[in-house]
């Protein structure tokens, strides 16, 4: 009787859980098959095979919620009632406007979940047009910029920059001498259709020296029969200037896809509130292309960039003698003054950066596929000096950097497991032209790297999911460079490094250094999603940065900057272990995302200014590269209101707290307190009017190390002791922006946007303490801004 009742028990407990099936097609609204569209439920992940088809068994009976997804298409989102198997039919619609929008990540939504995203609009993204990609990602919190002067910006995610963030453009990591402060990159930012700022494991699939992120860039694909264009055509009051900048797309969902794209930049002096910012205009000539051909399972493509640009560098910061650049330092004013002009004269950057890449994707299987790609780079980056005679038109630092690299990745996905694997490798040259006359900051180098890695991502329930990877990657570079002999003896090299001397001239040694790193990266993360709505995501990543051949073998004038720059042959990798949490939450109307992070590094390596030295150029500020352990703590917080469907608030703060463990004093350059608010108020019916103001106000830095040094300038005649404050942060400063448009059809397929903008709305006159030539002007005063942007 017992077997009797258990076998009835167990006939009613599975009387309401039937195993039935899920299948159907996906295709678009051509009823052509969508290969690859993923099919989701909270039991099982599947994608469409090459026709189109789809299965899922074993789901229970009752309601199941089904999402289908697929690149460029809108999701399906439907609740389906199981009470026997069921075949569906699936048509899912294009997005009609893919490439109007760039998406700022903190993760990559192919692979890596464990990270919240941010993303920055249409509107956003094309007011930046004639400015640079830095500038750009400043709308993400927790993203400020690193600038030398007005043209010269970098990106700084969380108090760190230039090497520990490395830029990639089309997967292929940008080698543009971006181991200095005052480099940006070389990149426009009218290329990209996409951004990512990485942070989770996925960013490993590029890099395993990401200490601080990365930013990956992506030009536009389209996969739907069409073409599109845009143009944009920007002027700005302040340089009395502007840019112009035209693209052009041909889609298709198999065959034949290309587009190519140019920007023309050009703009003279900036202004201050009260002055000239002498020498500080900029030209920008710019091309890229892509070809493709796309089949079902396999697509072929290259594509070719090419970025010019001659960058003016502040009159006032290259100096010719001791006293005059320290009044100019402490008496914050400028030491040249001139009138506005569009004439770039010496000091100035000249710029070429060439990228060439090749790649071939093969779908393997519905749900496995291998990626390949090579790709050339040709950077040459001539720094000019005020020099005379016959030397004035020739370059005093002129470097050639040559890099060829090559990526394959493997990836298969299961129900709820994603794998990706792949290598990686590397051969770089850089020459160091000696024609110039004067010994080389960087000198000529090989350097050789190769890689190997491996992510996965599991979801483990509906609500929980785990993500983690591994990288090793092998480095080595070697130099052929010249030191003085005083400035050998000087670094203490006599002893340590005898065994690189390869020769000697009279007054110099000829070395060979060479250096070998074995490092090893890693990342986990959790997402976690509660019934309440919340999101919490978690990231712990430990990763190695090698010295760059800046912070090893710098030994001079940097033109770019004004400022001596001494590297030292000492220096060890940083390593760096970093936790990151994020929670999330929307409701009906407002949102907020609360992301703090700690981060420690082993033998963080930063620029620390030292002295004077007086060359028979003039007298320069000394920095010196030197090595702490350091911990950065900080957050970011970010939310959205709409007030009603007229008027939207935004509000977002950032704070990062740098901290020297060796010396137990405060970091240098780390970004201070930041609070921004917006206000938006539309009227959809006037032509899609709308306008905003924002408030920026960035508070002083109270936390600093003191730096300061002591030295000697003529007062009188005679030799007067005085104090250098190259510490001091300047104050704190509030700005206000304006931003206005209206949009309108001008002929049957065009769309237009007018818009009004207006930078620094109050002229103020501020200092900003990342800002590498606060020490000799402010910064840029009011600018007037028009825009018009067509769509056809």
């Amino acid at each position: 009787m017992r077997y009797l009742i258990f076998i009835l028990l167990q006939m009613i407990a599975f009387s309401g859980y039937g195993q039935f099936t899920l299948s159907g097609t996906v295709t678009n609204e051509k009823k052509q098959p969508l290969t690859g569209s993923h099919v989701h439920t909270k039991y099982a992940i599947t994608v469409t095979n090459p026709i189109g088809e789809f299965e899922i068994k074993n789901l229970p009976k009752g309601q199941t919620r089904v999402y289908i997804t697929y690149l460029g298409y809108k999701t399906c989102d439907t609740l389906l009632d199981f009470n026997e198997d069921l075949k569906v039919f699936i048509q899912l619609k294009p997005i009609e406007t893919p490439l109007e929008e760039v998406t700022v990540k903190q993760k990559n939504t192919k692979v890596s979940q464990s990270i919240v995203e941010q993303t920055i609009s249409k509107n956003q993204i094309e007011r930046y047009s004639s400015k640079t990609l830095g500038e750009a990602l400043k709308e993400v919190t927790g993203v400020s910029v690193l600038k030398t002067g007005t043209s010269i910006v970098k990106p700084v995610i969380n108090g760190l920059h230039s090497s520990r963030v490395p830029i990639f453009s089309n997967q292929v990591r940008l080698e543009d001498q971006q181991w200095g402060a005052e480099h940006a990159p070389n990149f426009d930012l009218n290329a990209a259709s996409k951004i990512s700022v990485i942070k989770g494991a996925s960013g490993l699939q590029y890099s395993g020296d990401a200490v601080g992120g990365m930013v990956v860039i992506e030009s536009a694909q389209i996969r739907k029969d069409t073409v599109y264009g845009k143009t944009l055509f920007t002027g700005s009051s302040n340089g009395r200037g502007g840019t112009l900048s035209t693209s052009l797309y041909k889609g298709n969902s198999q065959g034949w896809q290309w587009n190519v794209q140019g920007t023309l930049t050009y703009m003279g002096d900036r202004e201050a509130p009260d002055y000239v910012l002498s020498n500080s205009g900029n030209r920008e000539f710019n091309f890229s292309g892509t070809l493709s051909y796309v089949q079902e399972n396999y697509e072929v493509s290259a594509f070719y960039s090419s970025y010019r640009a001659v960058l003016g560098i502040l009159s006032a910061s290259h100096i010719g003698n001791v006293t005059d650049l320290y009044n100019s330092i402490n008496n914050q004013s400028p030491y040249e003054r001139s009138n506005f002009t569009y004439s770039i004269q010496n000091p100035k950057q000249t710029l070429q950066h060439h990228l060439v890449k090749l790649n071939y994707f093969q779908k393997l299987s519905e749900n496995s596929s291998i990626s390949t790609f090579y790709a050339l780079q040709h950077n040459n980056r001539e720094e000019f000096d005020l020099r005379l005679g016959a030397d004035s038109s020739k370059a005093s630092l002129d470097l050639e950097l040559t890099t060829h690299s090559i990526h394959s990745d493997y990836k298969k996905e299961w129900n709820q497991l994603t794998w990706q694997t792949g290598v990686s490798g590397l051969f770089q040259n850089n020459f160091a032209n000696p024609k110039t006359g004067i010994r080389p900051l960087i000198p000529t180098y090989v350097r050789f790297d190769a890689g190997l890695y491996s992510i996965g991502t599991y979801q483990m329930k509906e609500d929980l999911l785990l993500e983690g990877g591994i990288r090793y990657d092998f480095s080595t570079l070697e130099a052929t460079k010249y030191y003085l002999k005083s400035r050998w003896s000087e670094r203490g090299y006599d002893t340590d490094f005898s065994h690189i001397i390869e020769g000697e001239t009279s007054d110099q040694w000829l070395t060979k250094p060479r250096f070998t790193f074995h490092n090893i990266s890693a990342s986990l993360g959790v997402k976690k999603e509660f019934q309440s709505g919340w999101k919490w995501f978690n990231n712990v990543s430990f990763s190695n940065r090698n010295p760059n051949p800046s912070e090893f073998f710098s030994d001079g004038l940097h033109h770019s900057s004004g400022q001596i720059e001494l590297g030292d042959l000492r220096l060890k990798k940083e390593e760096s272990v970093k936790l990151t949490s994020s929670l999330t939450q929307r409701w009906n109307g407002f949102a907020i995302d609360i992301s703090p992070f700690i981060h420690r590094i082993k033998d963080f390596i930063f620029l620390r200014p030292v002295g004077f030295e007086t060359t028979i150029r003039g007298a320069f500020p000394v920095w010196e590269f030197q090595q702490t352990n350091a911990v950065l703590s900080g957050i970011d917080f970010n939310s959205n209101w709409n007030l009603s469907d007229k008027w939207k608030y935004q509000f977002s703060l950032a704070y990062v707290h740098g901290e020297n463990l060796t010396n137990k004093e405060a970091l240098i350059d780390m970004p201070p307190l930041t609070l921004t608010h917006l206000i938006e108020y539309k009227i959809p019916k006037w032509n899609a009017f709308m306008v905003q103001l924002q408030s920026e106000m960035v508070f002083r830095q109270n936390r600093f190390p003191n730096y300061n040094f002591n030295t000697d300038i003529i007062v009188e005649g005679n030799f007067v002791p005085v104090t250098v404050d190259v510490s001091t942060p300047p104050r704190g400063y509030q700005l206000f922006h304006l931003y206005t448009e209206i949009k309108f059809k001008t002929f049957k397929k065009v769309n237009t946007i007018l818009a009004f903008s207006v930078q620094n709305l109050g002229n103020t006159s501020y200092r900003d303490y990342l800002n590498r030539q606060r020490f000799f002007v402010d910064e840029m005063g009011r600018n007037f801004q028009l825009q018009l942007k067509f769509n056809y």
